[in-house]
């Protein structure tokens, strides 16, 4: 559900404010969001997990074991878990352009989009303004 406006205005300055206090925190929490995985991403991680897969359940048939550990199925199961986690855990790309077509930046506020409005955000202000004239 995206922000109202009012709501949008408040984040926008209390990252500002966040910015302005502690700029190296404030830099190592953005650097630290997680993106959509790209297609190439995700078939090298559908590759992975295949692979590891197949390892796992090999390692289950091949009767070979160091204390009673199926090695290779525990390090295909290692392997299935970090391919998993390569395809979930891509890097969000800083400045390049979210899904709204706007580009990520620091401070300051995002531009609308040209005054076309959602359907969302049309109804959330005409709910706002009616919720005013009631007020008054």
């Amino acid at each position: 559900m995206p922000l109202s406006e009012h709501e949008q205005r408040m984040l926008d300055e209390i990252e500002s404010a966040l910015y302005a206090e502690d700029p190296k925190f404030a830099s190592s929490v953005t650097k630290q969001r997680v993106g959509r995985p790209t297609a190439r991403r995700r078939l090298i991680a559908s590759l992975g997990f295949l692979i590891g897969l197949a390892m796992l359940v090999g390692g289950l048939m091949i009767d070979f074991d160091i204390g009673g550990l199926k090695i290779l199925s525990f390090i295909g199961f290692l392997v299935m878990f970090g391919a998993a986690a390569f395809g979930l855990l891509a890097p969000k790309h800083h400045g390049a352009p979210d899904a709204g077509g706007r580009s990520e930046g620091r401070g300051g506020s995002k531009p609308h989009n040209g005054g076309k409005s959602s359907f969302s955000e049309r109804m959330e202000s005409r709910f706002q303004r009616r919720f005013d004239q009631d007020d008054h």
